[in-house]
């Protein structure tokens, strides 16, 4: 009698998936894994084919997992520190997860909430400027295959970046993306060094230049090394954290930083010290003895370098080294760049290539910009340029109005907020200073500081609406992570009985 009810019950269950058509489904992928495996009769089908459902799931579950990954191997390369990854085309695969998995929650599921802010509002401005000079570049094929290959990529990123990181775990967890691929990249750097892998001019230290990484140019690696170490220098300082979590940042930061200098950028030592200048100066007390120890520590940092042994830019050129000219007839060039192309430059990518057009001062190669201000300006033009620092600034002042609220409120805001506050306000100084001598316009870091600094900006704008709206901005608020949308939080009382206990109020990154 029950295994008839079982029966009747399974043919029920089979009537209403029917009309679900989820039978339907199944059959069409059973039928279709039989004609793929038909056509290539490979034993790795079948489990690649039983895979399948697996990825499916978390793609759609886990967006953020997702877009933190692709980061992670777009802007740190990691696929180039670890050439055993190169083959298995990550990056690829995860920006098709990243977009099937942003459609989804965007257009069918409505779980990711688009929202509008003047950080993303500048971003918009300035890719429609990139956008539309991409048909007036002078060379208008390495103009497209740049657009098409990285920066049309960082334009889907940066609004979803800031849309998938909506609550404190998520940026617990952008935090730990952050400093773990720092700290691999740090490791990596330091390997080569002891070993002697990758070296140029004798004594400056790359990461896959064999593979034609684009680590393989220690400036470049210098700023892929100095954007996690506001992150982890920011960890190591921030109150409320675990005990363990803070000596982990300890430990990333000082590998960062021995790898920074083995690179022998002079732009990343300054990066270094604007970053550490930018907290030092919220912290200590006495101005002068801020300055006076700021100024031995940049004589130390000059000479553990060894910059002065470098072949170019070394204390053995007299006068303006090698490297310094180099720059200012790179800069003197983007200037007439701009000057003949005022409104949309050269191009995107395109200074490289125009370089003999516009130096008067060729020496049979071409040269980078190896500036952050001025190769934004050479492919863009003036209204570029213009664009481009609007949105610097903006995202700066939302960046240290942000820090300067929530560092301010520590009962309101849990520390893993605070954290990354402080880390990208001292990592956008880092990026204004060291700007100057590396070429970030058109690369990564920006644009992630954007995405993060808007992100947090609104999460910090609705709490403290919420705030308002329930009248609790004078009592002392929880530092759970809730989601500070929640339509119904607790009432004072039931914040001051819940969280009498003050280890209640820690939370580990």
């Amino acid at each position: 009698m029950q295994l008839l009810d079982w029966l009747s019950e399974q043919q029920n269950l089979l009537l209403a998936r029917m009309k679900t058509h989820f039978v339907h489904v199944t059959a069409m992928f059973v039928a279709l894994s039989c004609v793929v495996w038909f056509i290539i009769p490979h034993p790795v089908i079948p489990i690649a084919i039983g895979l399948v459902p697996l990825a499916i799931l978390i793609t759609l579950s886990q967006p953020v997992l997702l877009g933190l990954l692709f980061i992670a191997f777009s802007f740190f390369r990691l696929h180039e520190a670890f050439p055993q990854l190169y083959s298995l085309k990550i990056p690829l695969m995860l920006s098709l997860g990243t977009l099937t998995t942003l459609a989804w929650h965007i257009g069918l599921s409505g779980k990711i909430k688009m929202f509008h802010s003047k950080e993303l509002n500048a971003f918009y401005v300035f890719l429609a400027l990139v956008t539309i000079g991409i048909p007036l570049s002078g060379n208008i094929g390495e103009a497209f295959a740049y657009y098409k290959n990285t920066y049309v990529k960082i334009g889907i990123m940066t609004p979803a970046l800031a849309w998938l990181l909506c609550h404190a775990k998520h940026y617990r967890n952008a935090l730990v993306m952050i400093v773990a691929s720092g700290m691999s990249v740090a490791l990596v750097t330091l390997f080569n060094k002891m070993n002697g892998i990758g070296m140029v001019e004798e004594t400056r230290v790359t990461v896959g230049r064999d593979i034609g990484s684009v680590l393989g140019d220690p400036n470049d690696l210098a700023l892929v090394l100095l954007f996690p170490f506001s992150f982890a220098v920011s960890i190591a300082i921030t109150d409320g954290l675990p005990k363990k979590a803070r000596f982990l940042g300890l430990l990333t930061a000082i590998a960062l930083f021995s790898a920074i200098i083995a690179t022998q950028s002079r732009g990343g030592i300054l990066g270094i010290l604007s970053a550490l200048g930018t907290i030092a100066w919220r912290r200590v007390k006495s101005k002068a003895l801020l300055f006076s120890v700021g100024g031995v520590l940049c004589f130390i940092l000059f000479i553990a370098a060894g910059i002065s042994g470098r072949k170019s830019g070394g204390a053995e050129e007299e006068g303006l080294d090698e490297s310094a000219k180099g720059r200012l007839y790179a800069w003197e060039a983007a200037f007439f760049m701009a000057v003949d192309n005022p409104f949309s430059g050269v191009g995107l990518n395109n200074f490289y290539f125009n370089y003999f057009f516009y130096s008067p001062h060729w020496d049979g190669l071409n040269h980078a910009v190896h500036s952050t201000w001025f190769g934004v300006l050479g492919e863009t033009g003036f209204l570029g340029l213009a664009a481009f620092l609007s949105m610097t600034f903006i995202v700066f002042r939302s960046a240290q109005k942000t820090v300067y609220l929530v560092t301010q409120k520590p009962n309101v805001y849990p520390p893993v907020v605070r954290c990354i506050s402080e880390g990208l306000f001292s990592g956008m100084v880092a990026f204004c200073v060291s700007g100057t001598f590396l070429t970030q316009g058109f690369t990564w870091p920006i644009y992630i500081l954007v995405a993060l600094t808007a992100s947090v900006a609104h999460y910090v704008k609705t709490t403290e609406a919420s705030l308002v709206a329930t009248g609790e901005q004078d009592t002392e608020p929880s530092t759970e992570e809730s989601d500070p949308t929640e339509a119904h939080p607790p009432n004072n009382e039931t914040r001051r009985n819940k969280y009498s206990n003050p280890n209640l109020r820690q939370r580990s990154l």
